[in-house]
């Protein structure tokens, strides 16, 4: 996946002088859960980079004319004016553009990833150089967010946009996944994420600590085996429909493990290996007799 700078275009004048910006999504988490254990639990993720993405692109246009409206979401065009308001500085007249293979509300992190997408952008056109910490601090003004600033796992608390601790680029699956139907109100459910992680923090600290031991040693087995067990204490709060068969089934798939997004509609297997393609064909028919239809995708980076 392309980095921080590598993700928008480097020569100025180029395709007319456009300009783009682009930011992977997610599946979900590997991890969500408390940073520790403790009376006042903070929520820690360990966001799950996929190879979709969000674009973003500005045209300049020389010649005057009534301005035309944004073609940028809401989220996108806050963005927009905080990065513009940070520097002091004035949009030139042009012409937004935008393209996202992330759908919305189920847990790929659309709009967090519209948004880094569109400060990209921003970036190229005044030629600034990217930097994180404005980045983080104009995500701070507008949601709680995921990693997808960053081009590397890292265990990162969503509600106050900390970085805790980086974890690299040594892992990644290959996965069969389906989308269960309705969204999450992530601002309705944290009281009760909260309330779970206080009753069950000792066994999320386990998880986090196997979790990071996997990343550590470049593991990915057994981050798998981790990110299954977030997973499973995630049932208990937010359940997966589809969560219980596909338990059931892994070791018949071969799969190393089960990722969900813990506040959204994703659920399926991880694979450390390309599964082969009857597998595949397996897969597929194994999850259309639960009623969905596959995808398959590759998610990390190693």
């Amino acid at each position: 996946m392309p980095g921080p700078v590598a993700g928008v275009l480097q020569e100025p004048g180029v395709s007319g002088g456009t300009v783009s910006g682009v930011c992977h999504g997610t599946l979900g988490e590997l991890y969500q859960g408390p940073l520790r254990a403790g009376t006042d639990p903070e929520i820690a993720v360990v966001s799950f980079p996929v190879d979709r993405h969000s674009w973003v692109y500005f045209t300049p246009r020389t010649t005057a004319g009534s301005p035309r409206p944004p073609a940028l979401g809401e989220k996108s065009a806050t963005a927009a004016r905080l990065f513009l308001d940070h520097y002091g500085l004035t949009l030139p007249p042009g012409d937004w553009h935008t393209h996202s293979e992330l759908p919305v509300g189920v847990g790929m992190a659309s709009s967090t990833a519209d948004i880094v997408a569109t400060l990209r952008c921003l970036f190229r056109v005044f030629s600034l150089p990217y930097d994180t910490d404005v980045v983080l601090g104009v995500l701070a003004g507008i949601e709680r967010a995921d990693s997808v600033f960053l081009d590397e796992f890292a265990l990162y608390l969503s509600g106050r946009h900390r970085v805790v601790r980086r974890l690299g680029l040594d892992v990644g699956f290959h996965t069969a996944y389906v989308t269960e139907p309705g969204t999450v109100d992530t601002a309705a459910v944290t009281p009760l994420l909260l309330d779970h992680y206080r009753r069950r923090g000792e066994e999320y600290q386990r998880c986090l600590t196997d979790l990071v031991k996997g990343f550590d040693s470049g593991d990915p087995a057994a981050v798998a085996r981790a990110a299954t067990t977030s997973a499973a204490l995630s049932q208990e709060v937010l359940p997966k429909a589809t969560f219980g068969s596909l338990q059931a089934h892994r070791e018949r798939f071969g799969a190393d493990g089960v990722f969900v997004a813990h506040t959204g509609c994703l659920v399926g297997y991880l694979f450390t290996s390309r599964p082969r393609a009857g597998v595949k064909s397996e897969l597929s028919a194994f999850f259309h007799s639960l009623g969905h239809q596959c995808t398959f995708a590759q998610g990390g980076y190693g």
